[in-house]
């Protein structure tokens, strides 16, 4: 696959699927944005503009480039739609049968030829790809979030992935400028192995008392180099994305470190899942998930 401008379906107007649209138009690719509910969608194609828009005003973007971006990007909410896509990235919610079956009526919309990339964070990649009659063009590719901001990708193969599509799939990471990491069909990948026992550490560090949540984030960037404390980051992750992520792991590894805190529990049931709602660990004026 080479780097020229391909046409590229995103599954998902959520949180990880407007990051990984951002990250697709802002490479020059015709990014198509799916969503099944009108109202998701507008609020993911708000998302994506509003990057756009906060990053010419930072002066990371130049206008012309900014406006480039923007018209790249469609909304959707018919598969149909998809059926000139050289790539679909998969970005809904965490149900095995629900992917599954996405990709199983995608066989019947796009050409043979199309590369089919799933965002999931916790389920299998191969059980995925059985939803397809060609599992041998699923690729697992674990965008790390902030996605248009973070440039690692987790590559992961399914049992039945080909190398032309593990291949193909490395050149397209490259044409956005994100670098991949290739790990096995595990539960949790390598990411999402350390990060969710260690984010829960630092959540039951702060019910305890042992710091406040400023100075717990800035002993991570001062002392462990780390771009972003774990409140901010969860704040941009959502607390509800982070409970659902831990309890799968939890129920596939039975390891009590994935299990979340009762601190999390109540911030859901609260609304203050961070950023998006404007109140999380920290409160914000801008709810615009990406580009502070």
């Amino acid at each position: 696959m080479s780097n020229e401008s391909r046409t590229v379906g995103v599954l998902g107007a959520g949180t990880m699927g407007s990051g990984i649209a951002t990250v697709m138009a802002r490479a020059g690719h015709r990014t198509i944005l799916f969503d099944v509910d009108e109202n998701n969608l507008k609020r993911g194609l708000k998302t994506v503009h509003g990057f756009f828009d906060k990053s010419v005003q930072l002066g990371k973007l130049d206008a012309a480039a900014g406006w480039a971006a923007k018209d790249a990007l469609v909304g959707s909410t018919d598969l149909a739609d998809l059926a000139p896509c050289d790539v679909v990235v998969e970005a809904v919610f965490e149900d095995l049968r629900l992917k599954k079956d996405i990709f199983g009526r995608l066989d019947e919309i796009v050409s043979d030829s199309t590369l089919f990339h799933t965002n999931t964070s916790t389920l299998s990649v191969t059980g995925i790809a059985s939803g397809s009659r060609r599992p041998e063009r699923v690729v697992g590719t674990h965008y790390c979030n902030p996605a248009p901001l973070m440039k690692l990708v987790e590559m992961v193969d399914g049992r039945h992935t080909a190398d032309w599509a593990h291949k193909a799939t490395e050149e397209f990471l490259g044409s956005l400028g994100k670098v991949g990491v290739v790990t096995k069909d595990r539960p949790g990948f390598i990411v999402n192995r350390f990060l969710i026992p260690w984010e829960n550490s630092c959540i039951r560090a702060l019910e305890a008392g042992v710091a406040t949540k400023e100075d717990i984030d800035a002993a991570v960037l001062g002392a462990l180099g780390h771009p972003m404390g774990p409140f901010r980051l969860l704040d941009i992750v959502g607390l509800d994305i982070h409970q659902q992520v831990a309890m799968r792991l939890y129920e596939q590894l039975r390891d009590p470190r994935f299990f979340p805190p009762p601190m999390v529990e109540r911030m859901v049931a609260a609304g203050d899942l961070g950023r998006k709602t404007g109140r999380g660990f920290y409160e914000y004026d801008d709810t615009r998930l990406f580009g502070s």
